[in-house]
């Protein structure tokens, strides 16, 4: 090739490459660009639209329940006509993940500084477990940003704030859920005359057992009293007798010198000494016998009295038992029943007070119950008695974990008859049964309705809190628990305790 040839080659091949560089740099931006557009394109796809804070047009009843879609970043808030508050949230962020569910409010405090979390302000907070998740004012950045709590905008947080109380349902759920109107044999159908037949024995039965435990309080004190003056007479008889052991000895003894004697003035020594032993016995003897005669009627007193203080506090007990057991009868009540554990647990609250105003939950019946084909799953449905009508109630479904229908979901249940017995005739609105593949979360403890959380979510926020080590949790796992392990211990609620402030105070320690 001539120089000339090979010259004009190199030169079309740096203008070929300079084209090529050139659309290379286009093509490299127009990807680039794509993909920006592509990437702001998904990130608006995985953010929800945005909510706007809504009131319903019409006045408000009791607030009965608030579900949180975490797909939709929202809380909706119910009464027993439908929605009647509503507002976006942020949800747990990746890794921090709030935990989906079923939960209630167990503490509400209108000012609250973290200790967790640099002492980070969550004004009007209203926590719905003990390792610290809980709905709360904060910033709303339009999407999952917390570490493991609900917040909501600063201002509904504080207009909500009054409108809730400890116990309401709060139902978290991954995708967006809502009450739906529903019916079935297997929900509660009240008797009015047996709330009414209630309603009429509480004011009575509460008398009566205020009345034995006066009696009771006062048969206690006797028989103290009395145990302690027999307490002294038997230390009385505890000395004379053994008075009387010495004084007998001094006889035996002195008859035996008498016997040994061998002179006149020995046996005259042995005569007078025995003579002053007999006397002696002989006095302290007396003195036995007529304390003993004493003591008798007083020991016949102490034991009379010791069974007059059982009986009353036999009675105490029975009449507090009736009388409990007809006040929690006119309080809504609330089942649970686990496909994992095969068990029926039923709780009300007894509106027994912990030093912070927070409320004891009754949870005296845990039994068996049958699911028909057990290994299959039910889901997660959550059916609650909305309000009163003229048939009984009005109960909606909220279905959080699809598994069954919420219809064949119930028809696989057999309820045992002496629970239905003991629960629907009385049960009133906000009554509730929920059903679901889980067991009880460890959360659920004597100071907190049911709590179970939804296993096949993910709960980052919800594990990676540590809870207190003080408080006697239902388990080691935070998920689950196989039973109500958490009535050991101190708390003793099923026994009829009632809890103690030390119990309260070594509880608190170790929170958020």
């Amino acid at each position: 090739m001539s120089a000339l040839s090979s010259q004009v080659h190199v030169l079309r091949c740096q203008l070929a490459i300079g084209h090529w560089r050139r659309a290379a740099i286009v093509t490299l931006g127009v990807v680039a660009a794509l993909t920006a557009l592509t990437a702001d394109a998904l990130a608006t796809q995985a953010r929800p639209a945005p909510t706007k804070e809504a009131t319903a047009s019409r006045e408000a009843g009791e607030l009965l329940m608030a579900i949180v879609s975490i797909k939709s970043q929202q809380v909706t808030f119910y009464d027993a006509e439908g929605w009647i508050l509503r507002a976006p949230v942020s949800t747990g962020t990746e890794g921090r993940e709030t935990p989906a569910g079923v939960f209630a409010i167990v503490e509400r405090k209108p000012d609250h500084h973290s200790n967790m979390y640099d002492d980070a302000w969550m004004p009007h907070l209203q926590r719905i477990t003990w390792n610290g998740i809980a709905l709360h004012g904060g910033p709303l950045p339009g999407y999952a940003a917390s570490h493991g709590c609900v917040r909501m905008p600063f201002g509904f947080a504080e207009k909500l704030f009054d409108k809730t109380r400890i116990g309401m349902r709060v139902i978290i759920s991954p995708n967006d859920a809502a009450p739906v109107e529903f019916s079935h044999p297997a929900l509660f159908v009240p008797k009015a005359e047996a709330i009414a037949a209630a309603s009429a024995r509480a004011e009575p039965l509460a008398r009566e057992a205020a009345e034995a435990t006066k009696a009771a309080d006062e048969a206690k004190k006797a028989a103290a009293r009395v145990a302690r003056e027999t307490a002294s007479l038997t230390a009385s008889l505890r000395k004379l007798k053994l008075l009387k052991t010495r004084a007998d000895a001094e006889l035996a003894s002195a008859e035996k010198g008498l016997a040994a004697a061998k002179t006149d003035e020995a046996k005259a020594r042995g005569e007078e000494r025995k003579q002053k032993a007999a006397s002696k016995a002989a006095e302290v003897a007396t003195q036995l016998d007529t304390a003993t005669a004493e003591a008798k009627s007083k020991l016949d007193a102490d034991a009379a009295a010791k069974d007059a203080a059982k009986a009353a506090e036999t009675k105490k007990a029975a009449t507090a038992k009736a009388a409990n057991e007809t006040k929690l009868a006119l309080e809504p009540v609330s089942i649970f029943i686990s496909r994992a554990t095969q068990k029926l647990y039923v709780r009300r609250n007894t509106h027994k007070r912990w030093p912070d105003g927070g409320e004891v939950f009754d949870s005296s019946i845990e039994v068996p119950v049958t699911i028909r084909n057990p290994d299959r799953p039910i889901g997660t449905h959550v059916f609650t008695a909305m309000a009163r009508k003229e048939a009984g109630l009005r109960w909606s479904v909220v279905t959080i974990d699809n598994g069954d229908e919420p219809k064949n979901a119930l028809d696989r249940i057999t309820i045992p008859k002496d629970v239905l017995d003991r629960i629907a005739p009385t049960a009133l609105p906000r009554s509730s049964i929920i059903v679901s593949d889980e067991r009880l979360s460890s959360e659920t403890n004597y100071r907190t309705e049911f709590v179970a959380v939804l296993s096949n979510q993910p709960q980052g926020g919800f594990i990676t809190r540590r809870p207190s080590t003080d408080v006697n949790f239902a388990g080691d796992d935070f998920r689950s628990d196989p039973g109500f392990s958490f009535f050991q211990g101190n708390w003793g609620v099923q026994t009829g305790n009632t809890p103690r402030r030390g119990d309260y105070y070594r509880m608190r320690r170790g929170w958020w």
